[in-house]
């Protein structure tokens, strides 16, 4: 065999496409209204209403969206580094997460790979979808929660896992994950399993997005949303970018019409130049409040202790967590209780809030302190 057939099949091999469920590969999927280029003055072709409604002054909601309106990956494109056909626009993070699945894993066949404590809509969409989770648990660390990505990839191999999905950073371990060991791990399994970072957090991080491994890796997709940095939660725009074979693919596996018009105009307005500009200074001021509020924590009596973090939140364990937590409830504090997820029976997830907030969470726990050692 040549050296250009052999570089040609490895070419094929490496094709991520070929990880689709095997009855999925040459689905169509729905053809909608919108989905057929047509220019015209007179549109009857989706059977809308012929007026708008009555609370829709303007119209602005009559007609079915775009599925994939141009302008808007064109500018999210741009914002994560990529080219608008390796991007794919849906309602949240979670939506990808639910179309990678339904796309790559045979239901009663397959399984994903997952590394507890981790988010929990891994695990959730592949249940709906009847699909094995295996979990490669992180080791708990001196310097915080880490991947052991050789435990993963020998798992990931003796499982079938077809999807792996790794947090950076860690939801709620905080923890950023290398990229050269990302990129290793994606090497190791060319042909096997998509590799998935979600980096929902990852504006808050000291580090680059795994976007930028994608030129040599083909087997990597990269989860990414406005509902963190960009405030934008209700709205519910995430994206999800991979090799531009593979975007096409789960397009034809989405709903047809995913993006709400009055979304998509949010979403422009929040990504034009003023409001990029104070989303990134708003978010440099959380990194500082981040390394101000987990000082202050560290020196209160009772918590056991703080993970270094790039999210924007901390992962704190306590003597007694369930005091706490019902201590800043009490006050109108609201905080995540994890001590379900697993390693973590003693550990709230606090998320950075104003610094006025982030001071009330401090003297509430103070305060809890001061009582506990009286008591004592």
């Amino acid at each position: 065999m040549s050296d250009q057939s052999s570089m040609s099949d490895q070419a094929m091999n490496d094709d991520p496409v070929l990880l689709l469920r095997e009855d999925l590969r040459d689905f169509a999927g729905y053809s909608s209204a919108r989905s057929e280029k047509r220019d015209g003055r007179v549109w009857l072709n989706a059977n809308e209403a012929a007026w708008p409604s009555v609370a829709d002054g303007e119209g602005a909601v009559r007609r079915y969206p775009d599925p994939q309106p141009a302008a808007l990956r064109e500018r999210l494109a741009r914002l994560y580094g990529c080219e608008p056909q390796q991007l794919l626009a849906g309602r949240g993070s979670d939506e990808a997460i639910d179309l990678l699945v339904r796309a790559l894993c045979r239901p009663g066949g397959d399984a994903i790979a997952i590394t507890p404590p981790t988010f929990g809509m891994y695990a959730v969409c592949a249940r709906l979808h009847g699909v094995r989770t295996i979990e490669a648990p992180l080791r708990d660390t001196p310097d915080g929660f880490s991947c052991d990505f050789a435990a993963l990839a020998d798992t990931v191999e003796r499982e079938a896992v077809k999807l792996v999905f790794l947090c950076s950073p860690g939801n709620p371990s905080g923890s950023l994950l290398p990229l050269p060991q990302i990129a290793a791990l994606a090497r190791r399994l060319r042909g096997r399993a998509l590799v998935v970072v979600d980096e929902a957090y990852i504006e808050f991080a000291e580090g680059a997005s795994a976007v930028s491994l994608l030129g040599s890796e083909r087997n990597i997709a990269v989860l990414r949303t406005l509902s963190k940095a960009h405030a934008l939660a209700a709205a519910r725009i995430g994206t999800v970018i991979a090799d531009a074979g593979l975007i096409a693919a789960l397009q034809r596996c989405q709903a047809p019409y995913p993006l709400p018009t009055p979304c998509v105009g949010l979403a422009l307005r929040a990504l034009a130049e003023v409001p990029l500009n104070t989303t990134k200074a708003r978010t440099a001021t959380a990194m500082s409040e981040r390394e101000r509020l987990a000082e202050a924590l560290r020196g209160l009596p009772g918590v056991r202790r703080v993970y270094p973090s790039q999210a924007n939140f901390l992962l704190v364990r306590f003597d007694d967590a369930q005091s706490a937590f019902d201590g800043l409830l009490d006050t109108g504090v609201v905080v995540r209780d994890v001590r379900a997820a697993p390693q973590l029976g003693d550990a709230l997830r606090i998320s950075l809030g104003t610094p006025e907030q982030n001071a009330a969470v401090i003297e509430v726990l103070s305060r809890i302190a001061r009582r506990a050692g009286v008591a004592a």
